[in-house]
């Protein structure tokens, strides 16, 4: 295992920094499984998904390694090179026993919104407990370079970025607008305002969304109108064109652009804006820009990873990337930026879909179990709340009402966890006594413990069976340690990459590790993660 760390400042001189890129550029695509480039290959122009895949290096064998699968903790696994046990962003929100709720990965009550006063402008990287990249790179060159983030999701730009970041951006629902916190500045600088200020959001919210292509193109998915979709409010069926300034309304304004491909434009838009006003990559040392495009994951949550839906964004995501290649070539030359790509997650079949193709897919109803957990324990130690919380598969039980009643933590979580092994859609069940010995030798074990807090994970922890998902008829989730959800692509491009593929297994902290290799820099502080040699050129 690798531990990164910081080290002393260094004398870093001009010609040094001629053995680095002028600019890192990280791209995660939210909600991108692996055989979506295989998927739609032949549907993409040259110069996207095709040019990074046939110039650059294509990891084709790279998962997640620990549980849940989610957005928050995808994001900061990819740029910290570890897990959730260590860079301590254990899922998009979790309980805390202290305070009797959930926080939001990314919340913080003590800063406060810029440009907007909305409390989900009150974000920063506060619970971010390891380095990112572009925090090794401010560290090995004394804060001279300079790292961004980039989202429509406030997680998306946020811990990418990292703690040292000069700068994270995420788009507003109400508005249209790009915000960011006191963590960062005091005041938007005047592009941002101009950008806000342009008209931009509007103009993107009066289009319509309608096929990109020829109806007969998106033969590798299912019919437009089918049962296993979710229609936006206002609409009988799911299906094409969606005009968003009439649906707007009733579907949280400006959160129209972001259930669309123009959510991923406008996020390159800014991020070009951004470069361009920022002057980003122009200077003596190398700067860094992190970009999350996060529309994907909504219309999969939507639609399902099988719709025309989903196949249309990423044939419109394509055409950004390429807009993006050509943008870094003009500005900064081909061999002058390392870019890599990634996924935070993947994404399920939809059970409804797979049931009636006879596939060993279905339901789970969380709720359910929890109320005859209860009943249960009522029944055989007094009536009680002893459900405190369940999320992404882990159960919360009330350990103040177990030790006011007297009775033993260890021996209710394996009385709880006897009860879930009942239940047919349930796998396997750890408690957090188990958990807390870190003695896994099986691979679902290990998944676990890697995304594991002996301070603030669940007393129970439920594995359902490959296929299976929280109670919804239409849409998809992820979250699972299944491949649907593990399984996404890894891209390397540009400075100091070799040009090929492997089948060989690599996991997802072996990104960051990867990426400072070839930068000289320093691992990141919590990296677990290991360098992938066939990537880096010699």
């Amino acid at each position: 295992m690798l531990i990164g760390c910081a080290v002393a400042q260094p004398t870093f001189t001009s010609s040094e920094a001629a053995r680095r890129p002028k600019v890192i550029v990280g791209i995660t695509v939210d909600q991108m499984r692996y055989d979506y480039i295989e998927r739609y290959w032949n549907d993409y122009a040259e110069g996207g998904f095709k040019r990074l895949v046939n110039e650059g290096f294509f990891c084709r064998n790279l998962h997640y390694n620990y549980l849940p699968t989610k957005t928050g903790p995808g994001h900061a696994s990819i740029y910290t090179g570890t897990t959730p046990a260590v860079h301590g962003i254990l899922a998009n929100d979790w309980y805390i026993r202290s305070l009797g709720r959930t926080i939001n990965c990314v919340e913080d009550t003590a800063v406060k919104g810029i440009g907007s006063d909305s409390h989900y402008a009150k974000r920063s990287p506060n619970n971010l407990l390891a380095t990112t990249i572009g925090d090794e790179l401010k560290l090995f060159t004394n804060n001279r370079s300079r790292v961004y983030g980039v989202a429509h999701k406030d997680r998306g730009s946020i811990l990418p970025a990292g703690r040292t970041a000069d700068a994270a951006y995420w788009m507003m629902s109400d508005s249209g607008n790009f915000v960011s916190s006191s963590w960062y500045m005091k005041d938007l600088p005047k592009w941002v305002k101009d950008f806000n200020g342009s008209g931009k959001a509007d103009a993107y919210m009066s289009q319509t969304w309608s096929l990109l292509k020829d109806i007969s193109v998106y033969d590798e998915s299912m019919d437009d109108n089918n049962a296993h979709e979710v229609p936006f409010e206002g609409m009988l069926r799911p299906v094409f064109p969606y005009n968003l300034s009439e649906l707007a309304a009733a579907n949280y304004q400006y959160e129209m652009i972001k259930e669309t491909p123009f959510g991923n434009t406008i996020t390159l838009d800014f991020a070009k804006a951004l470069m361009e006003n920022e002057q980003v990559g122009k200077g003596e040392f190398t700067d860094m820009m992190c970009i999350s495009f996060g529309s994907l994951d909504l219309i999969g949550h939507r639609f399902g990873i099988h719709s025309m839906e989903m196949q249309d964004g990423y044939l419109r995501l394509d055409k950004d990337i390429e807009e993006l290649l050509n943008y870094l070539d003009k500005n900064y030359g081909k061999d002058n930026y390392l870019l890599f790509l990634s996924a935070d997650h993947g994404g399920h079949p939809t059970p409804s879909y797979m049931e009636k193709k006879h596939g060993a897919y279905g339901y789970w109803k969380s709720s359910v179990m929890e109320f005859k957990v209860d009943e249960s324990l009522d029944k055989k130690y007094g009536a009680g709340n002893w459900v405190s919380y369940d999320s992404h598969y882990q159960l919360f039980l009330n350990r103040k009402l177990i030790a006011e009643k007297g009775l033993n933590l260890h021996a209710i979580q394996d009385e709880v966890a006897a009860m879930l092994l009942e239940y047919p859609e349930v796998q396997m069940v750890f408690t957090s006594h188990e958990l807390s010995k870190f003695n896994g030798t099986y691979p679902m074990r290990q998944m676990i413990e890697r995304g594991f807090s002996q301070k603030y994970s669940a007393d129970v922890v439920y594995v359902l069976k490959t296929g299976f998902m929280e109670y919804g008829l239409r849409g998809t989730d992820h979250g699972t340690g299944s491949s649907n959800d593990t399984h996404v692509p890894a891209i390397f491009f540009g400075f100091g990459v070799n040009k090929g593929e492997s089948f060989a297994p690599y996991t997802i902290p072996d990104i960051a590790p990867t990426v400072t290799s070839i930068c000289k820099l320093p691992m990141t502080s919590g990296c677990t993660g290991e360098p992938i040699i066939e990537v880096i050129k010699k």
